[in-house]
């Protein structure tokens, strides 16, 4: 059976910026105010962080379920690892997540900087250099038959896009314009030579990009 390398609950503005260009430790997403973009994810009720039984049930809801399925590891780029650049110069710190990573399976850190890998509960972050298709493959071997998910961030997606490795993306636009940033794409519709295409908009006023590989 196939293992999928698939894209989920990936978040842009209407512009298709999912990021600042100016990370740091205040500033994980690069400007101010990040939950905008996902504040539709936090108002479910399977939100990861969620410290009380409430939360929305229906759509948002069913794709922050999904966020887990069948999914057996993990690819992300360095800076959604944390903000640091160049060798390593601090190796007590181990993401932005405390001590309960909500990934829970390998994860392949894409840098060209290795350090050795450590496990944070029933996460294990491993730092990989490597073309998209050698740690694509890493990672389907880790996750044992169940799909890879690509975590991001936008320029590792786009590295992903390119080497024509991603089979599904789900990709939530947000109804509001950053202006400048990492952008995703200027319209959804350049990867339609490559991809089908359904738009589902949500009550939450974000709209679903669902693509699936022709």
């Amino acid at each position: 059976m196939q293992q999928l390398l698939r894209v989920m609950n990936f978040n842009v503005s209407s512009d298709g910026i999912g990021a600042g260009e100016h990370q740091s430790l205040e500033r994980p997403f690069g400007f101010e105010h990040p939950e905008r973009l996902f504040a539709w994810a936090g108002a479910t009720a399977s939100w990861p962080m969620r410290g009380d039984s409430g939360g929305s049930r229906g759509l948002d809801d069913y794709f922050m379920r999904d966020f887990a399925r069948n999914v057996g590891a993990e690819i992300m780029g360095r800076n959604k690892f944390g903000p640091q650049r160049g060798p390593w110069q601090d190796h007590d710190w181990r993401g932005w997540w405390g001590q309960e990573p909500p990934f829970r399976t390998p994860v392949f850190v894409m840098t060209h900087h290795t350090r050795p890998s450590f496990t944070l509960s029933d996460t294990t972050f491993h730092f990989v250099d490597g073309s998209p298709a050698t740690i694509l493959e890493q990672a389907r071997e880790a996750a044992q038959g169940k799909d890879v998910r690509l975590g991001g961030g936008v320029t590792t997606v786009r590295q992903f896009l390119d080497a024509d490795l991603v089979d599904t993306m789900h990709v939530a636009v947000s109804p509001l314009k950053l202006g400048s940033g990492l952008r995703l794409w200027e319209s959804p519709d350049e990867l339609l030579d490559r991809f089908h295409l359904e738009v589902v908009p949500s009550p939450s006023g974000v709209t679903h990009h669902l693509f699936w590989r022709r």
